[in-house]
């Protein structure tokens, strides 16, 4: 079945959240100032001169802070002028097609964005979207999903618990299989083995489109893993860097502490 797509209307639109809580940014600026408010104090009561230097140093660190993550959430926020956000989720959902009720999965959803976009591509099929919802991004529920589906008049979506550790379908479940920038959230956990995780509920025949800070720190080779995917029989495996241009240029990339951004496409 189709599902029309209807715009939202100016009551009900789409709140995907900011991938830096604005808690973050408020925190440190009210943490600079009630800190440059102690400095005055120490040097108004005559404390040594080194109490004084120290608590304006850290004044002034914590005010570096909130101008970098203020910087920062301006850029990825979807109301904002750069928009980045949007740029990748829809970048992302671009190499995703599906077939006639062929069914997507989002791993770590977050706030619904990037199922949501694969979702209005792909009107003849469905996305589910899981995510943890963690403390860490206590903006992200289930509930704010629905709601930005509804928003987006999609209805070709839905969204439950999920751990990317331990995903709770069985193997080859899915027609295709995505993920934003999430994988380097998950401490503890070897990268390469959360991809295998992921693949594991693909079909034979499905794609996938991964995204993610793949830097070797955090991913190790991902070159030779790219090749154990061909040897075993996945077809059309790139790797696709997306801080040279494709979502952002390389001097973003570094300033957004987003640098080894890349997309990992293929078929299984």
């Amino acid at each position: 079945m189709v599902t029309q797509n209807t715009p939202a209307s100016n009551d009900q639109l789409p709140d995907y959240a900011n991938w830096v809580p604005r808690g973050m940014v408020i925190g440190f600026a009210a943490g600079s100032v009630a800190l440059a408010g102690c400095a005055l104090a120490a040097k108004a009561a005559k404390a040594p001169r080194y109490v004084a230097a120290t608590i304006a140093a850290a004044a002034a660190g914590t005010g570096a802070a909130a101008l970098y993550t203020a910087a920062l959430y301006q850029a990825f926020s979807y109301k904002g002028k750069r928009k980045l956000s949007k740029q990748i989720v829809e970048g992302t959902a671009a190499y995703v097609d599906l077939p006639e009720g062929g069914v997507c999965l989002d791993v770590g959803c977050g706030s619904g964005a990037l199922a949501i976009a694969v979702a209005k591509r792909n009107p003849q099929a469905r996305v589910i979207g899981v995510d943890r919802w963690g403390a860490e991004y206590a903006s992200f529920n289930k509930d704010l999903c629905e709601r930005n589906a509804a928003a987006e008049g999609v209805s070709n979506t839905s969204f439950m618990p999920g751990d990317a550790t331990e995903l709770p379908f069985v193997d080859e479940s899915f027609d295709a299989v995505t993920s934003n920038y999430v994988y380097h959230n998950v401490t503890g956990a070897n990268k390469q083995e959360l991809l295998r995780e992921t693949l594991r509920c693909l079909k034979k025949g499905g794609t996938f489109a991964i995204h993610d800070i793949m830097s070797p720190m955090r991913y190790g080779d991902m070159e030779q893993f790219c090749q154990s995917l061909r040897d075993e029989g996945y077809q059309d495996v790139r790797m696709i860097p997306t801080d040279n241009g494709l979502f952002m240029s390389k001097l973003e990339g570094t300033l957004l502490s987003l640098s080894g951004s890349s997309l990992l496409v293929g078929t299984k």
